[in-house]
């Protein structure tokens, strides 16, 4: 049986103003890029820092490609790479040299590699680091997090202060990590690229999972957007009641109406006009997101 890349239970952070995380069961599979949703002060820094036991937790279990962070910390560390969400570089060295240092913290890394990965990102090495933009610090550290092609890739806002250009080459990058057997456990709240490259998402919310899901059975179980276009008048009341049928409303010959499931009984109901035209919306990861973040009590599913 494949231990989990991670693995929490009851994970819980207290603080004195009352801000942390509490009874967070989540577990990432190996090989899968696993999305962590929520707006700042969600918690999802927290979490991060806790599984990397950058802070100890207040109660509960951690597992790390099945080792405790905290009395194997050595071993774990050197099979992961992390992208801080607050990376802060202000040294004098040029970018080159600090990528050589990274390197020799690493202990086995493959200088083509590092040299890939900072063309791709159009890193120039000869730039002094104290006078890099954020974008070109942020480029600086996406390259130390994935220059060892570690198992397990920990990034917190990966793509903050990036260009869209090189927030799409991230995305490649994340994508091949898969390819290549990695585990991508990363936070955002830019939601259209979590989309783009992940098979799950959590949804946190004041420091609690408001659920868990594939990204497709999010979409599945969403409320979608239909309109229909008709070349006669029609009855909308040919149409309220149906399975799965809601906010029926006419304006003019084309029909608006949302659908929670099936639009079979719609559809079959629609062919006794003639058609024109049928628009149907399924909603984007930001709306599914929102939709979700603002149930109370909203139950996780696994």
């Amino acid at each position: 049986m494949t231990l989990a890349a991670i693995e929490t239970s009851g994970l819980s952070k207290r603080y004195p103003g009352g801000r942390g995380v509490a009874d967070l069961d989540l577990t990432v599979q190996r090989g899968e890029i696993f999305g962590f949703l929520g707006p700042n002060g969600a918690g999802k820094t927290t979490t991060m820092k806790m599984i990397l036991d950058l802070i100890r937790p207040t109660s509960g279990t951690i597992r790390v490609l099945g080792l405790d962070p905290v009395a194997q910390g050595a071993e774990l560390r050197a099979q992961l790479g992390y992208l801080p969400g607050e990376l802060v570089l202000d040294g004098s060295e040029n970018v080159g040299e600090l990528l050589a240092f990274f390197a020799r913290l690493q202990g086995s890394v493959d200088q083509a590699w590092v040299t890939e990965l900072a063309d791709r990102l159009e890193l120039d090495r000869s730039r002094k680091v104290k006078n890099l933009s954020k974008g070109n610090k942020q480029k600086v550290g996406i390259v130390q997090a994935f220059m060892h092609r570690p198992a397990l890739l920990v990034l917190d806002e990966p793509t903050s202060g990036l260009d869209p250009l090189m927030q799409q080459v991230f995305l490649n990058l994340v994508t091949e990590a898969k390819d290549h057997g990695q585990t991508v456990f990363m936070s955002s709240h830019i939601l259209s690229e979590v989309q783009e490259v992940a098979e799950r998402v959590a949804i946190i919310k004041d420091g609690r999972l408001v659920t868990i899901s594939t990204v497709a059975a999010l979409q599945q179980q969403a409320v979608s957007q239909v309109e229909i276009r008709f070349a006669e008048d029609f009855s909308t009341e040919d149409f309220a009641g149906l399975e799965h049928v809601g906010a029926v409303r006419a304006d003019g010959h084309t029909l608006h109406c949302t659908v929670d499931g099936s639009v079979d009984a719609l559809v079959k109901q629609a062919a006794r006009y003639r058609v024109e035209a049928l628009f149907c919306h399924k909603p984007d990861l930001e709306s599914l997101f929102m939709d979700e973040y603002v149930k109370e009590g909203a139950p996780v599913v696994h």
